[in-house]
């Protein structure tokens, strides 16, 4: 019974090898990328592109151990979440108050530590962010929520307060 159940396992594990999920990796250029709607500087990018692209990117670089499922679709899974909650590809697209949101949102993630993952600088230590590149990240992003308060009403930046339940 046990080697049935193993011979079974192997057998599934052999088959899902062949289901290859697209990958996250576009083709052509990215109109509504962040560099088209605001200022980044090449060292803003570097940082960008080493601790937060392969999440929240249209441009995901695969390690070698992508190859293997399920451990694929646990990346994929992964990357489709990140770029929903931020896809620096499409950031352009993004109504004011939610670029507004997003940079805060990267700020504070980024100055508890909460990004980039834990999980992901495990295997990717090059992506860890040293003071010096938190610090650079803080000011550019709040450079950018500058420049949009001065551009934008107040009231088109502020987050919706979310109605209170009745008491």
């Amino acid at each position: 019974m046990f080697k049935k159940v193993l011979l079974g396992l192997l057998i599934l594990f052999v088959l899902i090898q062949f289901y290859r999920p697209k990958r996250n990796i576009a083709a052509q250029p990215q109109p509504e990328d962040i560099t088209n709607a605001y200022a980044v500087p090449a060292q803003v990018n570097n940082i960008l592109e080493r601790s937060c692209y392969d999440c929240h990117s249209n441009n995901t670089h695969y390690p070698w151990y992508a190859e293997v499922q399920p451990v694929r679709w646990w990346l994929d899974d992964h990357v489709e979440e990140g770029k929903r909650e931020l896809n620096f590809n499409a950031f352009k697209s993004y109504a004011p108050r939610r670029q507004y949101i997003k940079l805060e949102e990267t700020i504070e993630l980024v100055k508890e530590g909460e990004m980039p993952l834990s999980s992901y600088t495990l295997i990717h230590s090059d992506a860890k962010l040293n003071d010096a590149e938190k610090q650079t990240l803080y000011k550019w992003a709040q450079s950018i929520r500058d420049t949009m308060k001065a551009t934008y009403p107040p009231d088109s930046l502020a987050r919706k307060k979310r109605p209170q339940p009745a008491a």
